[in-house]
């Protein structure tokens, strides 16, 4: 006999069966931290290459490029093998060992003595990215009703954007504030990574605490690695899904771009203006958080109206946006200039869009058997992305035009744009289903 799970509310959202207020109240202050844990890699390590290993400037570009195309590299290998173990183990576990490596990094990071000491601390950071990012994409798939998809990844988005803030802004700052008082630049780097450190092992005992332990299929039920192993590849038969590993491949480089080049842009734009190394790191940080500040203030308003629309219809919306935020820069000749901000605030809408875009159409097409091989194949396009886009960004940052990154990647939108305009066309999505019918608990 079937047993009836009653479905909850927390607030505006709609849980699934089985998921309780705790285990999404839990998820939503994990999902705070969990991004700007990730991306503040790039502040650390522009401050790493500027002050403790003093590495010029006009190098930083190839070699930030050729840092994330070595992450990169061991997540496209770890990817499908970390959905495995989050479909047969777990999420929350996987989860919590993910930001358990993330803090080893940061720990370790100001330790360096060369850039050769950056690639193999980055190999801890790339298992802490691709266990952070496999499981938590599982967790949004999981957590919500279907009629509310939209709208937890539009929260998700707001809060991890939020933490991208938080982490990046407040403690990107940090290291000014430390040598202001009298912290030599060295002592200054350790101590803010040894802050970012403890934060993401906190975090870790909260998954560890406060997520829903196992999977959504029983055991019995569950299908083998070899199964899972193939899943994610076999599963792009579906055109909505293969379009949903493209927007994958878009959104991870339209992020990684951001987060490595806005801070490295802004920061050589301030060296060359003659601050000092912790005043253009701090300016370049600046422009990054504008760029994050503008996509949380957008999550909330397109979240709801993906809820409304067709989730391919929606992704060409998106893709739409992110084309303009990032071709726009073509007319941008100084990110330091007065009017810049309204470049990067549309540079932000788009790229939160893309994002949304892309998780609320895998979020319906994922079937639940196979939910973290398929996110898993999900993240390895999102990898490749990372891998083309931030390798070749590098050098054209370096060698044609700071803006050379950003403009790759408008056009990629346009090209996936299209390609949504068609998947519409010839492969409509299926009616949503209405799961209004399991809700039997009140508002939590």
């Amino acid at each position: 006999m079937t047993v009836e799970h009653p479905a909850y509310r927390i607030g505006p959202i709609h849980l699934a069966p089985g998921i309780l207020p705790r285990h999404g109240w839990s998820f939503l202050g994990a999902a705070f931290f969990s991004i700007g844990l990730v991306t503040f890699i790039a502040i650390g390590q522009t401050y790493v290459l500027t002050e403790h290993l003093k590495v010029p400037t006009a190098q930083q570009g190839s070699i930030s490029g050729d840092l994330v195309f070595w992450t990169e590299l061991i997540t496209l290998a770890l990817f499908i093998p970390a959905g495995i173990l989050i479909d047969r183990i777990g999420r929350r576990s996987i989860y919590a060992i993910g930001l358990v490596l993330l803090g080893l990094t940061y720990a370790l990071y100001p330790l360096a003595e060369s850039v050769g000491d950056l690639y193999l601390y980055r190999i801890l950071y790339a298992c802490g990215v691709v266990t952070v990012a496999g499981a938590l994409s599982t967790v949004l798939v999981d957590y919500p009703a279907e009629r509310s998809r939209g709208k937890l990844v539009a929260i998700v988005g707001v809060l991890g954007g939020l933490g991208i803030v938080v982490t990046n802004q407040g403690l990107g700052a940090l290291p000014q504030a430390l040598t202001k008082a009298g912290f030599s630049g060295d002592e200054a780097g350790l101590y803010t990574h040894l802050v970012i450190a403890g934060i993401a092992l906190g975090v870790a005992l909260l998954v560890a605490l406060g997520l829903k332990g196992g999977t959504p299929v029983h055991k019995k039920d569950r299908p083998g690695i070899r199964a899972l192993f193939i899943s994610g590849f076999a599963q792009a038969r579906n055109p909505r899904i293969l379009l949903s590993y493209a927007s994958a491949f878009i959104a991870r480089g339209d992020q990684s771009v951001n987060a490595t080049f806005l801070v490295l842009w802004g920061s050589t734009a301030g060296i060359a203006a003659g601050m000092g190394s912790a005043e253009a790191i701090k300016t370049g940080t600046l422009i990054f958080v504008t760029a994050q500040i503008a996509a949380l203030l957008w999550a909330p308003v397109l979240g709801p109206l993906i809820d409304r629309m067709d989730r391919v219809s929606a992704l060409a919306l998106c893709m739409a946006l992110a084309a303009i935020g990032n071709l726009a820069l073509l007319f941008l000749d100084d990110p330091l200039g007065g009017n810049a901000t309204y470049f990067f605030i549309l540079l932000g809408i788009g790229q939160i869009s893309v994002y949304l875009g892309g998780q609320s159409l895998i979020g319906q097409e994922a079937p639940k058997r196979e939910r973290g091989s398929v996110i898993g194949a999900f993240n390895v396009s999102g990898a490749i992305g990372i891998l083309l886009i931030t390798s070749s960004g590098g050098r054209l940052f370096d060698h044609v035009d700071p803006r050379a990154p950003f403009i790759v990647v408008g056009v990629l939108n346009v090209l996936l744009f299209l390609a949504s305009v068609y998947v519409r066309l010839k492969a409509p999505s299926p009616p949503i289903a209405d799961d209004r019918e399991h809700e039997h608990a009140g508002v939590h």
